[in-house]
């Protein structure tokens, strides 16, 4: 089975995340993709909810998609949660499993300030999906790329050889424009999220008063 892990705070969760994860799943013929919300990031954002917040509100947002899963993996740690200490497990729990970590290009060219991000890079393939004021061809400037690997193609597919045998896939994605950070912004100043996040996420971060204080 090929399957996408798509990691984060999903600080909440809306639509630009969803949107990102389907076009990733059809576009890399993904079997499945599973969403895992950070238990206890090393860097953690202010406004941040309690995971298992964060946990039930991804669960409420992909439970129509078939393809869609949340994992708690992160959230039943007590220390801090590391990604390379996630994909270990996963690979673990996985193992006939071909495995994808998902992440923006501004994630992708901070791996070298991660936790063993040169143990990081060897334990999966990576799918990278544009942000907005990066291109694909910051790519090049990614220090841990197989010696003399072309840069990237503009457009999928395009593969780069990683140090170790890994590639990563660079993709273009629809651009959203919507963010985590602007949500609970509204919601602190009582304006309305409708159309930003599923109906089932507005409700929760409603009835259990979040991002209000």
């Amino acid at each position: 089975m090929r399957r996408g892990i798509f990691g984060g705070t999903f600080n909440p969760i809306h639509f630009g995340h969803l949107r990102t994860a389907e076009e990733v799943r059809e576009t890399c013929v993904l079997d499945s993709l599973l969403f895992i919300p950070s238990g206890n990031p090393p860097l953690k954002e202010a406004d941040l909810a309690d995971a298992g917040h964060r946990y039930a509100m991804v669960r409420r947002a992909v439970e129509a998609n078939r393809h869609f899963s949340v994992s708690d993996i992160e959230l039943l740690r007590t220390e801090r949660s590391y990604t390379v200490t996630t994909l270990l497990e996963l690979r673990e729990k996985y193992p006939e499993d071909e495995l994808f970590f998902i992440l923006g290009m501004d994630a992708f060219l901070d791996i070298p300030n991660w936790w063993q991000p040169e143990r990081l890079i060897r334990l999966v393939d990576f799918i990278v999906v544009a942000r907005p004021g990066f291109d694909l061809a910051d790519a090049v400037r990614f220090p841990f790329l197989e010696e003399g690997a072309a840069p990237p193609p503009p457009s999928f597919p395009s593969p780069l050889r990683l140090a170790g045998g890994r590639t990563a896939v660079f993709l273009p994605v629809t651009a959203l424009d919507i963010s985590s950070t602007a949500i609970r912004r509204l919601v602190r100043e009582d304006r309305s999220i409708r159309y930003l996040v599923p109906e089932a996420v507005e409700e929760y971060i409603r009835s259990h008063g979040l991002y209000r204080g």
